[in-house]
């Protein structure tokens, strides 16, 4: 059986949210797409939940939403099959509104970059030579 993930993020403009994601290569899933949620997949195992404020809290009674432009709770990273694919893909994210969060890195083996998303949610994108991996 294969897993899918989905990861649920708090948004502050639904529409603006939805139409970065579009732009950064996602795309809208209407079934699961109102004006309280947007539900943007990337490929088969990959999704994305941009949930309104007021939605978002509906799973989170005992819990506030954290400002994701001051405070950090999770880091998502993203691979993808080459170094070039990683510039291509933040460098759609800039040009569509995002922000470099780091200067990229090289560490041979691995090499990555980091951007957040309108909300502050950071992507870290990277390429890994699986060779090296054990």
């Amino acid at each position: 059986m294969s897993h899918k993930i989905f990861i649920n993020l708090p948004v502050t403009d639904l529409e603006k949210a939805t139409a970065f994601y579009k732009a950064i290569g996602f795309s809208q899933n209407m079934q699961f797409s109102d004006e309280k949620a947007s539900g943007m997949a990337f490929d088969d195992n990959i999704y994305v939940m941009l949930l309104t404020h007021a939605f978002a809290k509906t799973f989170l009674p005992h819990k506030e939403i954290a400002d994701s432009k001051k405070t950090c709770e999770v880091l998502n990273a993203l691979s993808f099959d080459s170094k070039e694919a990683v510039d291509a893909f933040v460098d759609t994210a800039v040009a569509a509104g995002a922000n470099e969060f780091r200067p990229a890195y090289d560490h041979g083996f691995m090499y990555g970059r980091d951007f957040e998303d309108l909300d502050g949610h950071i992507r870290e994108i990277f390429w890994m030579d699986q060779s090296t991996v054990q």
